[in-house]
């Protein structure tokens, strides 16, 4: 028997992540709005998730991440990728690398151009500043007091200075600010901690509006279906702890469910490619054909250097002295190599010295091991990994099944187009010749991978296939738009249907050319205010 949840409410948000917990801040600051939060994971009191350095040990555990893959990927030699995405209240920002970015203004620019009226950089840029706790205060192009925290990283490796040193000697010079429109150079990453522990949407967002009469949060709530009349969306089937119930929402359902699983909710719902849906013995609703298309990320290719005379974390994790010190310094300073996030040193360039923009992001890390979760290295070393900031490879995400349990079929088709081919031996390349400068010639770099043999541009590609590996950024699966393939409009309703709105990553038009956590906390915030001053 199918339960009703006691009483009405206004909101019913799918997906307490990112953006969902964003959302339930919002509409809930009005007491005369109920809102209802579902997510399909637990709460994030784990400690793993506090501590910075603990990503290693969230991602690919099931306690809080789903544990998805991708399809085997020919641009990829036929590899298959590990894709972590939060199974926990604040979502992938309490499994991500913290890392603060907004993207370049160019980016948002072009989502202006693409028709999405509203969503230029000048327009974007008060949502960035209202959430935002920025370490050096209020300016123009930074908020104080927000929920959301900006702050420098609490260690320092002499490794990651030499290669900014040796960054400058081919021209990349350091930057002040990687988020003022314009994110060329090099420097440290800010990042979203509070004096040494991961902040994430829980904390910053979440957890004081939950003191709220008006907001009610079901964890371990996963979302079956959406409930329609004719074409308006008026509620949600879903199953708490295995009961299945459904619940009215008065105003709006608000999908938060991530670029992955918003539009797995929207297909099982009858919402897509009518023959797709069809074959899979779902009655189709509402024909919307881009749904789960458009799907684009990051793609990091990890170059390893061994280095010697400077320290780096391979030697401190592997000695029991040297982790037992890594404790202690965080235990009585919440700094050290506990409180890093998994990339401290970025550094923007282009792959061709014509393009306008940056298109490269480099993440330098003072460690380096075979994959994410793998022990490090039992020699020193740096990783230097390089990705394409706006790939023209697209790929797609659907259902395979009339369930909402199984992950979708997740292709990202990397390194399919012809450009990011380009672009990947380039950044090799270019990453290769940092490594040669003088700077660096006392800690005698020796290139591990992809490893000095491989020369041609061929095998270059080749390897790039070996070792390149997802940077967790998918977006783009409902995109805004009004051509035939957009899925929600600039206010972000779905196209041709009423009470319903998507409010994740999977909005993006076109990847932003940077990580993508706090642009997600940018949409969620414009949002907002789209949906109070549609209410009113």
């Amino acid at each position: 028997m199918t339960e009703q949840l006691s009483g009405d409410y206004d909101y019913v948000i799918v997906g307490g992540g990112t953006a969902g917990c964003v959302l339930a801040n919002r509409l809930s600051e009005d007491p005369g709005n109920r809102v209802l939060l579902l997510e399909a994971g637990g709460n994030d009191r784990y400690h793993w998730v506090h501590i910075p350095v603990g990503y290693l040990y969230c991602i690919g555990n099931p306690r809080v991440d789903w544990m998805m893959k991708t399809a085997a990927e020919p641009g990829l030699n036929g590899r298959s990728l590990v894709y972590p995405r939060g199974k926990v209240l604040g979502g992938c920002t309490s499994i991500n690398g913290m890392i603060y970015m907004r993207g370049q203004a160019a980016d948002y620019d072009g989502w202006r151009q693409m028709g999405n009226t509203g969503w230029g950089w000048d327009d974007v840029l008060p949502y960035f500043r209202k959430s935002e706790d920025h370490h050096k205060g209020e300016s123009e192009l930074h908020g104080a007091g927000g929920e959301w925290k900006v702050t420098t990283q609490r260690l320092s490796w002499d490794i990651l200075h030499a290669f900014q040193d040796a960054a400058k000697e081919f021209g990349y010079l350091p930057t002040e600010d990687f988020n003022s429109g314009s994110n060329e150079g090099s420097g440290f990453f800010e990042v979203n901690q509070n004096n040494g522990v991961r902040w994430n949407t829980t904390k910053a967002f979440l957890r004081p509006a939950m003191k709220r009469p008006n907001l009610r949060v079901l964890t371990h709530a996963m979302t079956d279906r959406l409930i329609l009349d004719g074409k308006r969306v008026t509620g949600v089937a879903f199953r708490h702890k295995g009961r299945p119930v459904t619940v009215t929402a008065r105003r709006e359902v608000l999908l938060a469910a991530g670029a992955i699983n918003s539009p797995k909710l929207l297909e099982l719902s009858g919402i897509g490619q009518p023959d797709r849906l069809s074959a899979l013995g779902i009655t189709p609703v509402h024909d919307l054909p881009g749904v789960g298309e458009n799907l684009q990320d990051h793609l990091q290719i990890r170059t390893v250097f061994k280095v010697s005379g400077t320290e780096t974390l391979n030697e401190k994790a592997n000695s029991l002295l040297g982790r037992l010190g890594i404790g202690l310094e965080y235990a009585l300073s919440r700094s050290g190599p506990l409180s890093m996030a998994p990339s401290q040193f970025g550094l923007f360039t282009k792959s061709d010295p014509a393009l306008a923009t940056p298109d490269l992001e480099y993440h330098v890390q003072p460690l380096s091991t075979d994959r994410l979760g793998d022990p490090l290295h039992p020699f020193p070393a740096i990783t230097v990994s390089v990705c394409n900031l706006r790939p023209d490879s697209v790929g797609d995400c659907h259902i395979t099944q009339n369930s909402p349990d199984p992950q979708p079929d997740i292709r990202l088709n990397y390194l399919s187009a012809d450009r990011d081919k380009l672009v990947a031996v380039a950044a090799i390349k270019q990453a290769r010749q940092i490594m040669t400068a003088d700077a660096l010639k006392p800690y005698d770099p020796r290139e591990f991978l992809p490893g000095p043999s491989i020369r041609s541009d061929a095998d270059l590609l080749q390897e790039a296939g070996n070792i390149a590996t997802t940077i967790f950024h998918p977006v783009g699966t409902c995109k805004m738009g009004n051509d035939p393939m957009a899925v929600v409009s600039p206010e972000l309703k779905v196209h041709g249907l009423d009470g319903l709105r998507v409010i994740d990553a999977s909005i993006m038009p076109r990847i932003v050319s940077g990580n993508t956590a706090s642009p997600v906390i940018m949409i969620a915030e414009k949002a907002a205010d789209m949906i109070r001053s549609s209410s009113g």
